[in-house]
């Protein structure tokens, strides 16, 4: 196993985000509550000292990425605002990452 550079930000969506997102969603990807709506993980900078400038600086762009996986027709988002991020997920932060597997990590621009 091996430990990676990085610390992590888990974004799971609250109720208000289930909501927003059912609207747009057809009837066969519609999610029934809290308890379907998986996280997802964002890393981040392995030393952090303030949670506050941490999200400060990310903020958006997750808040983005998560509107993205619903809708691409930004007049339907609302105003993304540090406010908002805070209503519509619910976030946790860790400072470790493990990487169990022996295999390269590939990653991509989106």
């Amino acid at each position: 196993m091996k430990i990676i550079n990085r610390g992590y930000l888990l974004v799971k969506p609250t109720q208000i985000f289930i909501d927003w997102a059912n609207q747009h969603l057809e009837d066969d990807f519609k999610l029934n509550g809290t308890e379907e709506a998986e996280p997802n993980v964002y890393l981040i900078e392995e030393d952090f000292f303030e949670v506050e400038p941490l999200l400060e600086k990310n903020f958006k762009k997750i808040f983005k990425t998560e509107l993205l996986m619903i809708s691409e027709e930004e007049d339907l988002w609302p105003e993304i605002t540090m406010d908002a991020f805070l209503i519509w997920f619910e976030i946790e932060l860790g400072s470790t990452v493990f990487d169990t597997l022996s295999t390269t990590i590939h990653s991509e621009d989106i």
